[in-house]
């Protein structure tokens, strides 16, 4: 889009990386559609969502967030209420976000899109006013990523450290007790996990873990009865086959709002793959409609 100006926050880490030839290039991809690009490279979480908090009050039209999903997630919490329009370039590993709305994990196309794309609303979810564009959870994966992250600053790389963290939390196999108030029923749970979802996620066969449509306006709570490690595993098997909602032991339910309180008073909580510690009660709520995205334009029927 000719005289667009977009801010790009590179984060550093980003699997994928950003050297300069990748600089380069989207300098030269927005140049030729008479674009400007500011592009700033953060290093550290703390260091981008800064870099986002200023942008959100800066004169650009689009504001970009380069890495992978809870990059995109801080940059695009900056952006809640503000009215700009928000874009990504998958630099992560899973770029679940980008997927989900079928931005291109392609480089040179996802920046293309920042300049042929249209916008679109999205839901955006919150739990005790934190933002999280796909998933929050309690129990298992929480304690995976905080053994994982222990291990990498032992040294450790980062998939030998999830593979060790991963076993360290079945063998540890922690429970949370829960009460779960969803919208006006009260359930109480002992449960590996509780995962809560930004509009419903496809659960089962090798679709598992995609969404198809983020403008639904609704949470999705997920969650499982206590049960041990083989039962875990045989739930996993149920979901690649295609059965999962259909298991006795697993809950998925639909809401506008969601309370989870435990017999901690703070707890870990995972938001797109981050963790905090979060004071409990946890209130869950779905913001509809309350983040623009650049997504790629409709194709045009051709007769």
């Amino acid at each position: 889009m000719k005289g667009l100006r977009a801010k790009i926050l590179i984060n550093a880490a980003a699997r994928e990386g950003f050297d300069q030839t990748r600089r380069r290039r989207l300098m030269e991809i927005f140049a030729t559609a008479g674009a400007t690009a500011d592009v700033q490279v953060g290093t550290t979480a703390a260091e981008v969502s800064n870099l986002a908090q200023a942008a959100a009050t800066e004169d650009y039209d689009v504001v970009v967030a380069g890495g992978g999903d809870g990059t995109v997630s801080l940059v695009a919490s900056a952006l809640i209420g503000t009215g700009k329009h928000f874009g990504v370039l998958p630099l992560g590993t899973l770029n679940h976000f980008a997927k989900d709305l079928q931005i291109p994990i392609d480089f040179d196309q996802a920046a293309e899109n920042l300049l042929s794309g249209s916008p679109v609303e999205v839901d955006v979810a919150e739990v005790n006013e934190r933002f999280f564009l796909n998933n929050s959870s309690l129990g298992l994966y929480p304690t995976i990523v905080h053994e994982r992250e222990k291990q990498q600053r032992l040294g450790s790389g980062k998939w030998p450290a999830f593979i060790w963290a991963s076993i360290t939390a079945l063998r540890r196999y922690p429970f949370v007790d829960v009460q779960v108030t969803v919208d006006d029923k009260l359930l109480t749970r002992r449960t590996p996990f509780v995962f809560v979802a930004n509009n419903d996620y496809l659960m089962e066969s090798f679709n598992i873990g995609r969404r198809q449509r983020l403008n639904g306006g609704e949470l999705c709570l997920y969650m499982t009865k206590q049960m041990s490690r083989l039962g875990l595993v045989r739930l996993a098997l149920r979901a690649l086959f295609g059965r999962l909602r259909d298991d006795k032991d697993f809950l998925a339910m639909r809401a506008q709002a969601v309370t989870i309180q435990t017999r901690t008073k703070r707890l870990r909580v995972a938001m797109d793959g981050e963790v905090e510690v979060i004071t409990t009660p946890l209130e869950y709520k779905i913001r509809p409609g309350a983040l623009s995205v650049i997504v790629p334009a409709p194709k045009r029927n051709e007769d």
